[in-house]
């Protein structure tokens, strides 16, 4: 009988983990042995992921508690599968689906409704990925079509902007002054002057 292992994975900082924990702790995982990520489960380029893949050895069982813990991308969650089981040699038990338990089953039949399940949850879990980004796609394109902004709030411009920009066409100062003059960037400067200009507000200054 080999280690027991848990792993763990948020999307971001911000959520919180206490729920995969506590269901982990209940299987007497010892807190050394569980991994945990705080980033998005698109691949399995997380660094405390790629850890337990080195400290893992065969007859080992990891734990998690949902299949899209381990992952969102359909082919790779099927691929770490396969490395698990079938290179490293480990069990894997996925707390949420008893199904996916690969210390039973160890029959042709067992293995082959395992795969089934985890093919189907995979499929289930990039397809929902995809779904809430098309919503997310859909809500900003509604959003934008009533008129709202979205990014940081766009600073006024100085009150001396279009007296400075008179003076920097006619050659009176240079662009380094006039952007010193603005208490701004000279690349904003520039494209703040070459937006006035294409709104034809400085019509009678450029030519």
């Amino acid at each position: 009988m080999g280690n027991i292992y848990g792993y763990v994975r948020v999307s971001t900082r911000e959520q919180n983990e206490d729920r995969q924990m506590l269901a982990l702790q209940k299987m007497q995982i010892p807190e050394k042995n569980i991994f945990m990520d705080k980033q998005s489960g698109k691949d399995f380029n997380r660094p405390m992921y790629q850890r337990l893949l080195r400290k893992i050895r065969q007859e080992d069982v990891l734990f998690v508690k949902s299949i899209d813990r381990l992952g969102r991308n359909y082919e790779e969650i099927l691929e770490q599968w396969r490395i698990l089981t079938k290179e490293k040699r480990i069990d894997i038990v996925v707390l949420d689906m008893p199904l996916l338990d690969t210390r039973r089953g160890k029959d042709l039949m067992g293995t082959f409704l395992s795969d089934i399940v985890l093919q189907v949850l995979s499929f289930v879990a990039e397809n929902e990925r995809k779904n809430i980004r098309q919503r997310q796609r859909e809500g900003i394109e509604a959003a934008k079509q009533r008129g709202v902004q979205f990014g940081r709030p766009k600073k006024p411009l100085p009150e001396n902007f279009v007296q400075v920009c008179h003076k920097w066409v006619s050659r009176e100062i240079s662009g380094k002054e006039a952007a010193k003059q603005c208490n701004m960037p000279l690349t904003s400067f520039y494209r703040k002057a070459g937006n006035l200009k294409e709104k034809s507000i400085m019509l009678t200054f450029w030519k």
